[in-house]
């Protein structure tokens, strides 16, 4: 007897549980049922579970019977004739998608040649145990399993040519690469989907070695006249969108320059962008402060003495214009409505974002680093043939991290470029290292990938060979432009008076009790006295009871006690706002805070 639970709700009980799971796989492979169900018994607690409902992961398997697979060589000549299609294939029941509870009752073999009479089913391909991204990661099967990740992650973040119509869309954060390439060493994956059509990186002459440090700790070095001919340059576009907002009373925003007798009326400085509808003009070159849309609301508070009131009655400034640290170019200016059917104006802005010290850039294999250097093309040493690497990359990445695969790219890459070929990297498929060790041999070139190499600067023959070839590099979309964040004086908030928060709002960096930790053990504790009093307020301080006083503005603003008016001893105290703060808020519950003054010196 076992229970069986349709979506985790009982709805029964069978008597023989392993004759009812196979029945219902049976019709599920005739197509009596929907192919969507699964199925799977837990011996243990002596439960079948049936699943429909949606949002599952589903995985195809080829079907095995009787240690034998059921896609046949006819299938597959049928499939390349395009008698079959994948769907024919499903509902014979060759192939059946199973989800994670399911797998758990079946046997899959890696490939045909391990199917014995216990396995249910075979892979598709040996390659498909991983996702999309990863199986992009080329030969992965050299790579450890964080690296494999990292290298999956790190392809997401990269920089490419991400949509064709990217010139129409106003994404919040887009970037386009601006000579995107298909990469060298390919896998499978990279035709099945079409990356040709959506590239995201660009082929490089990459050295590995040292060259003054400059690469140190993951640190990467580019040439600079690379860079100069487009090497890795890209476009970076905003939108801002402004609408004209409808109120109560019939009262509505208007985009247009702001007449002077707007109440907040910037200079006319702020507006010089803007034409006579009150929008900039494509292909302004904009910085920080300066409006994009112009606009005026309605006064906010509006009553019954308004008609006497006629300063209450002029309408606020209420423009958009670049906040802290936005630049760049007005590049398309769209009018249009919002569902409510209010005017809508948006405006994106593209800057050229050029790689400089800082920006950060990834070969597929979790092999991140950020640029350390830009050298001129006649100080980076050159190959005896006269290749000049693009990027340098540190030797130290490769020994604690064991990233094969990154080594194996290399000559790969190298050897596709010399024979003018793409190579195969699929995830346990790929070409074999040996045979391109020997392609690369036949080239003219040394087959374990180093060649002679000359400083560039002095002239002067390296003492080891340096190893190089070509890699498929990204460029991530973490730029040293995006992160730069500096501030000297700023908006404080209002309840605590402490600086704001966020590089949007012009914030500081917060110095937490770790910091200030660094600080001491640095010898640099008086930068404390600086750091710590951002909110640095003086308050008179009763010294019989204790307790903050207030300055008397009708005696000359004399400090006056809270209880023992002028009969007291005042002395000003320096504090932190924050901390006259919490003595507020504790005095509010009814406790009695006595400060116990004593004397600095």
């Amino acid at each position: 007897m076992a229970d069986v639970y349709l979506n985790s709700n009982i709805v029964g009980v069978v008597d023989n549980p392993l004759t009812f799971v196979s029945d219902i796989k049976d019709l599920r492979r005739k197509g009596a049922i929907q192919i969507d169900v699964n199925v799977f018994f837990n011996e243990e607690a002596n439960e079948i579970s049936i699943y429909t409902d949606e949002g599952r992961a589903r995985r195809p398997l080829i079907v095995v019977k009787d240690g034998r697979s059921l896609l046949t060589e006819k299938h597959l000549d049928q499939l390349k004739g395009g008698e079959l299609s994948w769907m024919d294939l499903v509902r014979q029941g060759v192939v059946e998608y199973l989800d994670a509870a399911e797998e758990e009752n079946s046997l899959i073999a890696f490939n045909d040649i391990e199917i014995t009479v216990e396995h249910t089913h075979l892979e598709v391909s040996p390659g498909v145990i991983t996702g999309v991204t990863t199986s992009l990661v080329p030969f992965g099967n050299y790579l450890l399993s964080t690296r494999l990740n990292g290298g999956s992650k790190n392809q997401k973040q990269a920089l490419g040519f991400y949509a064709a119509n990217y010139h129409l869309r106003l994404d919040m954060d887009a970037n386009i690469l601006h000579y995107p390439q298909n990469p060298l060493v390919k896998t499978k994956i990279h035709d099945v989907i079409d990356y040709s059509e959506h590239p995201s990186g660009q082929n490089m002459v990459v050295a590995i070695m040292c060259y003054d440090g400059y690469n140190m700790e993951d640190g990467v070095i580019l040439n600079k006249t690379s860079i100069q001919r487009g090497l890795a340059r890209s476009t970076y576009f905003h939108p801002i969108s402004a609408e004209e907002l409808r109120y109560s009373g019939g009262l509505i925003d208007e985009i247009s320059v702001p007449d002077k007798d707007v109440k907040g009326y910037r200079s006319e400085q702020d507006y010089r962008f803007l034409e006579t509808d009150g929008i900039v003009y494509p292909e302004a070159k904009v910085d920080e402060g300066d409006v994009i849309i112009g606009r005026t609301s309605p006064p906010r508070f509006l009553s019954s003495m308004d008609e006497y009131n006629l300063s209450a009655a002029t309408r606020r400034e209420s423009s958009l214009n670049l906040k802290h640290g936005q630049k760049g170019v007005a590049d398309l200016v769209i009018l249009t409505e919002n569902e409510e059917g209010n005017r809508l104006v948006q405006v994106r802005l593209r800057e050229e974002r050029i790689p400089e010290i800082g920006d950060k850039f990834t070969s597929r294999h979790g092999q991140k680093g950020v640029t350390g250097i830009l050298i001129p093309q006649q100080d980076i040493p050159f190959s005896a043939s006269g290749i000049v690497p693009d990027l340098i990359f540190t030797p130290h990445g490769i020994p604690s991290r064991m990233t094969i695969s990154h080594l194996i790219e290399l000559i790969g890459a190298k050897v596709g470029a010399l024979s003018g070929r793409y190579i195969d990297g699929t995830l346990f498929q790929s070409e074999y290292e040996k045979d391109l060790r020997k392609e690369l041999q036949e080239r003219g070139f040394r087959e374990d990938g180093t060649e002679v190499f000359y400083d560039g600067r002095t002239g002067k023959q390296m003492l080891a060979r340096i190893y190089v070839g070509n890699m498929y590099y990204l460029r991530l979309r973490h730029m040293v432009a995006n992160k730069m964040q500096s501030r000297a004086r700023g908006p404080i908030q209002l309840l605590t008076r402490q600086p704001t928060e966020g590089k949007a709002k012009e914030g500081g960096l917060r110095l937490g009790e770790m910091e200030k930790d660094t600080f001491i053990a640095h010898g640099a504790s008086l930068l404390l006295k600086e750091r710590f009093d951002s909110d640095q307020v003086v308050i008179p301080i009763c010294e019989k009871s204790g307790l903050m006083g207030y300055y008397d503005l009708r005696q000359n603003g004399k400090a006056i006690s809270p209880l023992y008016g002028e009969n007291s001893e005042m002395s000003e105290v320096e504090m932190s706002y924050a901390f006259k703060l919490l003595l507020d808020e504790i005095r509010s519950m009814g406790i009695y805070v006595k400060l116990n003054l004593e004397n600095k010196y």
